[in-house]
């Protein structure tokens, strides 16, 4: 086992990997930017070091320095948490080389699983189902006429590398094809430096379900049941809720256990989310795996009883998966919202700024998992989530009722936050009976747009 982890990223997962390390017994080192240097967190972990200026680019995504923080404080293993290198194979690949283990799947299993094109080869050998689209990276113009023809208008044009919406484009016609890939390839090479793009079909009506799994390095690898995620904005979600409602068991199970198998057959160790869309006929399409643990986790976690992270850290330093498949039941129905600090009657406009009153909500079946208290400063550097917000109920009715009573709860400011959106979506018809798809937000926000 390790004795002391570096975590490799800021604000409420730094905390929840603090907090899941000392359960186990394991001193932490938080590494932080200037930006962050009064951050909540840092006081809770054993050792912190400053590796820069608040640009992630000069900090959070600076390799060498992060290793060089893991060397200077005996740190033998590295958590990435999500977003800044957690998906990276490079940082993955420097962290074997320097010989601190990296909490995450190895550099291969990363980059088999996180380009697209290769993922959905493994998919299609796995048994987990895939969109009908191109097998390889799209090299020329009468390719992609010939695959868009075969499997129909309107298509999606995406990038292999990424994700977020970025190197996304939907085609209606041929004629707007060939533009496009163009446009496609510019913004991939721009973001992920990475041009490569390939064909599916596009899904035009589709509710956003993922199943997350956890492997080990003794080849097992089993599945934790789905999540939903269809509220979302512009590709970014909003809500989150498991089990995925409306979802006949057998197709459940089905889905889960080739998603479970596609982790298995890539030698993969550590938390992964195969992310799926499903349309109204209960039919899944595999979208991509996200290799590393999701922002929604705790979903998961609070109908599952499984602790994602400290499995994780478990499995990293090799010790076999602590549950077997047979074990894994579901009880209860779990939601979790993101608190943004946005202003959703202005276009969503992030609120950086201190928080002068922060009250959280409490009581029976309600989770928070937030870095803010009061007097934080929320900086403008980083992504505006402040807080999730977890509730767990006997059913999905009562996670609702208990999610309303917590949002009203919540307080937080003077800055506006998301959270009189996640009331108005709660009281939403079509949230209630799940007659929504990927775009309902955006377009329930068009016809009645928030007040600031």
């Amino acid at each position: 086992m390790f004795s002391r982890i570096l975590i490799a990223n800021r604000g409420e997962i730094a905390l929840r990997i603090i907090r899941a390390a000392r359960e186990l017994g394991l001193e932490t080192v938080c590494v932080y930017s200037e930006a962050d240097r009064d951050g909540p967190w840092l006081e809770q972990a054993d050792h912190a070091v400053c590796i820069g200026s608040p640009a992630p680019l000069d900090s959070y995504l600076r390799i060498d320095r992060i290793i060089a923080a893991a060397e200077t404080t005996k740190a033998d293993a590295i958590h990435p948490g999500y977003g800044f290198l957690a998906e990276s194979a490079e940082f993955a690949a420097v962290c074997r080389d320097c010989h601190v283990e990296f909490i995450g799947p190895s550099p291969e299993a990363m980059a088999l699983l996180g380009d697209k094109i290769s993922c959905r080869r493994m998919a299609k050998q796995a048994g987990t189902p895939i969109f009908p689209g191109s097998e390889d990276a799209i090299e020329e113009e009468s390719e992609a006429i010939e695959i868009a023809h075969e499997i129909g208008f309107p298509v999606i044009v995406k990038a292999a590398a990424g994700g977020g919406g970025r190197g996304m484009r939907v085609v209606e016609a041929e004629e707007d094809l060939q533009s496009s890939i163009q446009s496609a390839q510019q913004e991939a090479v721009s973001a992920f430096g990475n041009g490569a793009v390939y064909i599916e079909k596009f899904l035009e009506k589709a509710r956003h379900v993922e199943v997350q799994c956890i492997g080990d390095k003794h080849g097992q690898a089993i599945h934790l049941y789905n999540r939903d995620c269809t509220s979302q904005r512009r590709h970014q979600k909003l809500i989150e809720e498991g089990p995925a409602p409306h979802v006949p068991d057998d197709i459940r199970d089905r889905v889960c256990e080739s998603a479970a198998a596609l982790i298995r057959n890539a030698n993969y160790a550590g938390a992964a989310t195969c992310e799926f869309l499903m349309d109204r006929n209960n039919d899944f399409y595999m979208l991509e795996v996200n290799t590393r643990v999701q922002v929604e986790h705790p979903v998961t976690e609070m109908i599952t009883g499984v602790d994602i992270v400290k499995e994780s850290i478990l499995v990293a330093a090799g010790e076999p998966l602590s549950i077997r498949q047979e074990d894994v039941s579901i009880t209860g129905h779990a939601i979790e919202c993101r608190i943004n600090a946005e202003d959703p009657g202005r276009d969503f406009m992030p609120q950086a700024g201190v928080v002068e009153t922060y009250r959280p909500p409490g009581g029976y079946g309600v989770r928070i998992d937030s870095h803010v208290i009061t007097g934080y400063r929320i900086p403008s550097n980083y992504d505006s989530m402040i807080a999730k917000l977890i509730v767990h109920g006997r059913d999905r009715n009562e996670a609702i009722a208990r999610m309303k009573s917590a949002l009203s709860e919540f307080k937080i400011g003077p800055g506006k936050t998301t959270i009189p959106l996640h009331l108005r979506l709660m009281d939403e018809p079509c949230f209630h009976a799940m007659d929504v798809d990927i775009h309902y937000v955006e377009r329930l926000l068009d016809s009645a747009p928030m007040e600031s």
